[in-house]
């Protein structure tokens, strides 16, 4: 069983979503679905997969105007949540202490958060992958209070139609998992997010330490979302 995880982004309708869930209805998979979809979807879901919201506020109430509370997101029914995505990490100022803070509040209202890690270009070029993922695991994800999961994305891969080799797959994941035992969370699933479609669906989720996949614009149309659910049992 692996675990599929769309993240919409600031695309959709609610239309859009039923239509999505009435397709994926009619498909027979072992596998968990989650759809991360924008705020205003959240309590229209209903259908086979689980719904998820893609960011929440590090507070719990107050003045904090245009953020959303993770008692809020309860309250609509999400399940889960994304934490620090590369684009809140770049355009919202993220920073692994604010993604500590998110998942926390996630799961003290019983959302599962997918907390997201990765390098940049710049990062990558500098040889620092390792260290940058090291301490955005460590840093990022609570060493207690539930269950969460983990997704790697390479910065520097999203959105560039760029997959990394196998082997760097394998050696982030494997790191990741590593990292997650000594923290006490052996077994939280780790979940990879870059370019991922129906092609390469397969193969990517083949690799060791791979527990599934966090799917970008291909999760948006059951003909591209659906293949990279029915790629792996």
């Amino acid at each position: 069983m692996k675990i599929i995880a769309g993240n919409w982004k600031m695309n959709g309708s609610r239309s859009g979503l039923a239509a999505m869930q009435k397709s994926l209805g009619e498909i027979d998979t072992e596998n968990r679905v989650v759809l991360c979809v924008p705020f205003t979807m959240i309590d229209g879901a209903g259908g086979p997969a689980a719904i998820g919201a893609q960011d929440v506020s590090c507070h719990d109430h107050g003045a904090f105007t245009g953020e959303v509370s993770a008692s809020m997101l309860a309250d609509a029914g999400a399940k889960y949540v994304i934490v620090g995505h590369s684009e809140c990490r770049m355009y919202h100022g993220d920073t692994n202490e604010t993604v500590h803070a998110k998942a926390e509040m996630a799961l003290s209202v019983g959302i599962t958060p997918i907390i997201c890690v990765g390098e940049t270009m710049q990062e990558r070029d500098a040889g620092k992958t390792l260290e940058i993922i090291e301490s955005g695991v460590r840093e990022s994800a609570p060493n207690d209070g539930g269950d969460v999961i983990v997704a790697y994305e390479p910065r520097w891969a999203i959105g560039a139609g760029i997959t990394p080799t196998e082997e760097d797959i394998a050696d982030a994941h494997k790191l990741i998992a590593d990292i997650l035992d000594s923290m006490g969370r052996g077994g939280t699933p780790i979940l990879y997010g870059a370019s991922v479609k129906g092609a390469n669906a397969a193969q990517i989720m083949s690799i060791p330490h791979v527990d599934g996949v966090l799917v970008g614009g291909a999760s948006l149309k059951p003909d591209d979302f659906i293949p990279i659910i029915m790629a792996t049992k």
